[in-house]
Order: C-alpha cells, then sequence, then structure tokens
C-alpha cells in the first residue's frame, strides 16, 4: 500500500497543474522561475528619465534612424513611444501595444493629443504580441519581460515579426524574476531557446539596469523541443562568457 501511494505521488509530481495557463500555451514550456505581478505602467517620472537621457541613449544603442518600423511592447503610458515616434520621424511608424485596456485608452489621447500621426495602437495578449509578420525593424521590451507569464510561448510568437536584420531590444534589472527583473544570463537563455541569438548585452546605469539587443536565428524551434531554462542554465552561460571573455 505504501509502494503505492508513493508511485502515486510520484506520478502526481512529474505531471504539473496547467489548470491555470490559457490553452495557446500548453504546447509550450512553463517557465522554471516565478514572474513578476503586472507592477505600474509608469516606471518612474518622464522628466527624471529623461533627466538620466534613457530613451535617447537607449535609441542610440539600438541605432535607431529615420524611416524604421518599431514596436514598443508593453507600451503604458507612452514613454518610449513617443520618444520613438519622433526619432523615426513622419517616415517611419510605430505600433504600440499593451495588455493592459485603460492604458491603452490613456495611450490613444496622448497620441491624439500630440498628433503623433505615426503611431498605431493595438491591444496584445499575455502569451502573444499579435505583430504582423516580417514588419519591425526593431522592437523593445523595456522593463516588462520579467512580468510575461508565457515568456516561451510569448517570444515564439514574436520572432516572426523582425525584418531581416531585425532586433528586439530588452532594457531590464539584474535581480529575481519576482522582484521586477531578471537576471541577463537567465534572460540569454530564454531567448536563445526560441530562436533567438545574443547580439549586443552592456550594463547601463543611466538605463537603471543593462540594455540586451537580439538578432531572430535563422529557425525557430518547434514549441515541444524547447526545454525551460533554470536557474543553473544561467549560471552556466555566465560562466561561458566570462571565460571567453578572458
Amino acid at each position: 500500500m505504501m509502494a503505492s501511494a508513493a508511485l502515486m505521488t510520484a506520478a502526481c509530481e512529474r505531471v504539473p497543474d496547467e489548470s491555470d495557463r490559457p490553452e495557446t500555451s500548453l504546447e509550450f514550456p512553463r517557465p522554471d522561475r516565478p514572474v513578476s505581478e503586472l507592477g505600474s505602467n509608469q516606471f518612474s517620472t518622464e522628466t527624471a528619465r529623461d533627466s538620466r537621457g534613457e530613451a535617447q541613449k537607449v535609441m542610440d544603442f539600438a541605432e535607431l534612424t529615420t524611416g524604421m518600423t518599431v514596436a514598443d511592447i508593453g507600451a503604458g503610458e507612452g514613454y518610449y513611444t513617443v520618444r520613438l515616434a519622433e526619432r523615426v520621424g513622419t517616415e517611419g511608424r510605430v505600433l504600440a501595444q499593451d495588455i493592459d485596456d485603460d492604458a491603452l485608452g490613456r495611450l490613444a489621447r496622448r497620441v491624439e493629443r500630440e498628433r503623433l500621426d505615426n503611431v498605431s495602437i493595438k491591444p496584445g495578449a499575455p502569451d502573444d504580441p499579435r505583430l504582423p509578420d516580417n514588419s519591425f525593424d526593431r522592437i523593445f521590451l523595456v522593463h516588462m519581460y520579467h512580468e510575461v507569464e508565457e515568456p516561451y510561448a510569448f517570444l515564439w510568437r514574436l520572432w516572426p515579426a523582425l525584418k531581416e536584420g531585425g532586433m528586439v531590444i530588452v532594457v531590464d534589472v539584474d535581480r529575481p524574476t519576482d522582484q521586477h527583473g531578471i537576471n541577463p544570463f537567465l534572460l540569454t537563455c530564454e531567448f536563445k531557446q526560441v530562436g533567438f541569438t545574443l547580439d549586443t548585452l552592456r550594463n547601463a546605469p543611466e538605463l537603471a539596469g543593462y540594455y540586451a539587443q537580439f538578432r531572430r536565428a535563422a529557425t525557430r524551434p518547434e514549441p515541444g523541443a524547447m526545454k525551460p531554462c533554470k536557474g543553473a542554465a544561467a549560471k552556466a552561460a555566465k560562466r561561458a562568457a566570462e571565460s571567453g571573455s578572458g
């Protein structure tokens, strides 16, 4: 009887509860880490962020130029949206996306008030940014990736949206994922699992965190072939990076 109970317990442990996941994510691995609760749409005051030159620095790192088409994922109150719109100019386009309908409503009023004719607004889903294929030179994920509940599904569906030579830009903080940040080596591991390669990683105190830039790899794996990254994988990636730099 005790052996049977042990076998039943082991079987239960091997089959995680999927009831809290959207059906559209079930074929993808669940992240093997905590996920931050949704935070404020206002990471800091815009005046404070501009005093550090945050947006300008990120756009410079990303080599953003006039005429590009970009996406601002997790746009919130539009701090990046309005500055991206100015940088790409009238010949460029900005798609602002968020899963918070109230935030999108406020952003829409701001876009109208500031007459940003090169900005479009679109709601996303927690596991799908809902971006058109082959459309973007740059996709920005600023202080939001740690809140994505289904990162593997989300990134897999984001992958086709990049144009040839396009980049995904991540700005985040090196701290635990349930404290509104993510270790950069864990971030890199998760992106790699979905079919991205790291192009640039740099510490940037003026961004209150770090800057990471990813290219789309030649192919993306099938959802069932992905393995969730663990803390050990992130540490191994860090050791490999440090040994390579030496």
